[in-house]
């Protein structure tokens, strides 16, 4: 054999070769390219459950501060339906107590529904129950405040004041739970 034939053969065997390594370089190219596939799939999926993490630890926080603020508010109401029942109860002991004269038959037992009286409010006011301040004089607020009536105004400064507070008003912390009823001066 020549040296052409040689280098002829050596090509060949060359080309033999690198074919049979370009099927194999294919073949490493696609495993690396399925390889980071993978990998990115997971990063992904994973950045995709932090996410959804997120989301339902945000989500149980809001349902757990709205669970907490129901039940104080539950709590809240039903301390105002039982004390919004007492407050008839009040109204009596005040009218008995302006209505009942001091005589000396019956000190004993004015100075009794006298401490009574104060047992009661003071108890009711530790749970939550307090008295609006007097009405009287006052701009009418409707906020606070329910017209049973309106009369003339003896003056004219008292037109839009209130001018007798029938019933008094009663608030568990800032709600009211019972406007005061009042009469409420009009102009002449």
């Amino acid at each position: 054999m020549s040296d052409k034939d040689q280098v002829n053969e050596e090509g060949l065997h060359e080309e033999e070769v690198q074919q049979e390594l370009d099927p194999n370089q294919e073949e490493n190219t696609e495993n690396q390219e399925t390889e980071v596939d993978p990998v990115a799939k997971l990063e992904d999926e994973v950045k995709d459950l932090k996410d959804q993490n997120l989301r339902l630890y945000a989500e149980f926080e809001n349902f757990r501060r709205r669970t907490a603020k129901e039940r104080l508010e539950l709590m809240e109401s039903a301390n105002k339906d039982t004390l919004a029942v007492l407050l008839p109860v009040l109204d009596d002991f005040d009218r008995a107590l302006k209505n009942i004269e001091e005589t000396e038959a019956n000190a004993p037992v004015l100075e009794g529904m006298k401490l009574i009286s104060h047992k009661l409010k003071e108890t009711l006011k530790g749970k939550g129950l307090k008295e609006m301040e007097s009405t009287v004089g006052q701009a009418f607020d409707v906020e606070t405040m329910e017209a049973i009536t309106q009369i003339p105004a003896p003056t004219p400064e008292m037109a839009g004041k209130v001018i007798d507070e029938l019933e008094k008003g009663y608030l568990i912390g800032e709600k009211v739970i019972r406007y005061a009823k009042v009469v409420v001066g009009k102009e002449a």
